[in-house]
């Protein structure tokens, strides 16, 4: 029986680790997601200034899609950690 809590316990602080990384790489990922995002839109802002509202619209939408998508990830990774 000790083996056998042993081996569970491993497992078990494996997944809490990969959870606390993957928290932490979607985190990374999102702020790295929209900073492209921001810099494509300044880019072509700056080829094209009267579609700057567009631009704009479009960068606020999109940017909100990968917050969202970035707090369900950092989510999964801190519910792998606590359960």
């Amino acid at each position: 029986m000790s083996l056998l809590n042993t081996v569970l316990l491993a497992i078990d602080g494996t997944a809490a680790a990969g959870g606390a990384i993957g928290a932490g790489v979607a985190a990374l990922a999102a702020g790295l997601g929209i900073g492209q995002i921001g810099k494509g839109a300044v880019e072509s802002i700056a080829r094209q200034p009267e579609a700057a509202g567009d631009i704009r619209s479009s960068m606020i939408l999109t940017a909100a899609f990968v917050e969202g998508v970035a707090l369900f990830g950092v989510i999964a990774g801190l519910l792998a950690v606590v359960g």
